[in-house]
């Protein structure tokens, strides 16, 4: 595996980690994961073990999320393996002085390029997708899945933060979610912003305690 490049997005936990493919006339070859050199070559890696891996298909206009679970949390690194998806990410860190702001990372399946990426969204992390196209994504998480101690924010809740997100994204985003959408009801009628922190259990992810 070749790490080409790590940075931060515009809520500086959440990062991209871009990785080198290896291209001829043939087409490519790409290691996306090795986890020795996870944890010796990105800091925020080193303590972080991946228990489970999931894989998704979306239709063209689907909506997933915001979703976000503790006990135990579950941080989540994120690619697109076909097709083209804007990850979206809710920073839920009680204390956090980004908390309540949103943005949207576009990441393209394109075979034709010479690297690929990662978006590692950390715990206290509201996560979710748009697809414009029909798609296919894979994350590995550093939690099981837990069904007793998850919750969603509704990505459609007009009380979340847009203003660090590429207005571009943004305003693609807003337009897509005023037409029709393909969502679970469950996913439509998550939690505002606001309802989510009057509930007791928003609690369980103080700014102090996963910083």
């Amino acid at each position: 595996m070749k790490i080409v490049e790590i940075r931060p997005l515009s809520i500086p936990a959440v990062k991209v980690i871009r990785f080198a493919r290896f291209c001829d006339n043939r087409g490519y070859f790409t290691e996306p994961f090795r986890n020795s050199q996870f944890r010796k070559e990105i800091p925020f890696m080193k303590n972080i073990d991946y228990c489970q891996i999931n894989e998704s298909y979306s239709k063209p206009g689907v909506v997933r999320g915001l979703h976000f679970q503790w006990n135990p949390y579950m941080g989540k690194l994120v690619r697109t393996v076909q097709g083209r998806m804007l990850d979206l990410f809710l920073d839920i860190r009680r204390g956090s002085p980004t908390f309540g702001k949103v943005s949207a990372y576009e990441m393209i399946s394109q075979n034709d390029r010479d690297f690929a990426e990662w978006i590692w969204i950390p715990p206290g992390f509201a996560h979710g997708n748009y697809f414009s196209e029909s798609s296919t994504i894979e994350y590995m998480c550093s939690g099981e899945y837990s069904p007793n101690c998850e919750a969603g924010i509704s990505p459609l809740s007009d009380d979340l933060d847009w203003s660090d997100c590429d207005a571009q994204l943004k305003e693609e985003f807003i337009k897509v979610t005023n037409s029709d959408i393909i969502i679970t009801k469950k996913d439509m009628a998550g939690f505002t912003l606001e309802s989510w922190s009057a509930d007791k259990r928003s609690n369980n992810f103080l700014y102090k305690n996963l910083e």
